[in-house]
């Protein structure tokens, strides 16, 4: 079996599914590879793992090709993803307009449903936000905390909590079964992320490689992206990223 490698963030795993069969269609290749938290993935790039495309944010695919593992001619950005509320499908959702009501909603919650606070995009904005909430030491016995968002969103789904929320990047809430999109993040507690693809240096199917490139970032696939959860208001989301900077 011919099979194109990739490393990705969580964030482009239902992207990069729906486009599978068109690429096999096209390449005859098979996409393989891992999804997980962006930092554990650039961490399994620098361990040597043979890769052909990565997909991470794009400040860590700018350090990757600073360091020699990427090309940088070949990095192409895809969309951006905001970070998002989710609940369990069939809970009411939860409305959340400003950081009070996020507050609130954080201090209701029983069990709160996050990716690694450390490696994973969402999560590291997470922990940010329940500081800046001032909660973070109230709701700290209360998180749920998976290796990625995708995991984290599974377990919500699964969850006996009487009340749980969960927090990632939307195309993972919008790619699980059982739980339902409840918004971005409001004003003042947003991120939006810009995801990037690259051909990485030793990149074995070259040609391949350039082509997945070119299909994720395609206008041919912009419903895609769009239905995936990628964020086409561009406008929107760097003004989330301005207030989420404030």
């Amino acid at each position: 079996m011919k099979t194109l490698k990739i490393l990705s963030g969580g964030a482009a795993q239902g992207l990069v599914g729906s486009l599978a069969p068109t690429f096999k269609a096209e390449t005859g290749f098979d996409i393989v590879g891992e999804f997980g938290a962006v930092g554990v993935m650039a961490d399994r790039l620098r361990a040597g793992v043979p890769t052909d495309v990565i997909i991470l944010t794009a400040a860590l695919v700018g350090r990757l090709a600073g360091e020699g593992l990427v090309l940088r001619g070949s990095i192409t950005d895809i969309g951006e993803v905001e970070t998002a509320l989710a609940v369990r499908a069939g809970d009411p959702p939860s409305s959340v307009r400003d950081a009070a009501d996020l507050r609130d909603a954080l201090l209701a919650a029983d069990a709160i449903f996050v990716p690694d606070t450390k490696t994973s995009t969402a999560g590291i904005h997470v922990a940010k936000v329940l500081a800046d909430l001032g909660i973070a030491g109230e709701v700290a016995g209360r998180l749920r905390v998976f290796a990625n968002g995708a995991t984290a969103m599974r377990q919500l789904a699964a969850s006996d909590a009487r009340h749980p929320l969960g927090c990632t990047q939307s195309t993972e809430i919008i790619n699980t079964e059982g739980v339902v999109l409840s918004g971005a993040l409001p004003p003042g507690c947003g991120l939006a992320t810009m995801y990037t693809a690259a051909q990485a240096t030793h990149a074995s199917a070259t040609r391949q490689a350039q082509r997945l490139i070119a299909l994720l970032a395609s206008p041919g696939a912009r419903d895609l992206r769009n239905r995936a959860g990628f964020v086409t208001d561009l406008a929107h989301a760097a003004a989330q990223r301005t207030m989420g900077s404030t």
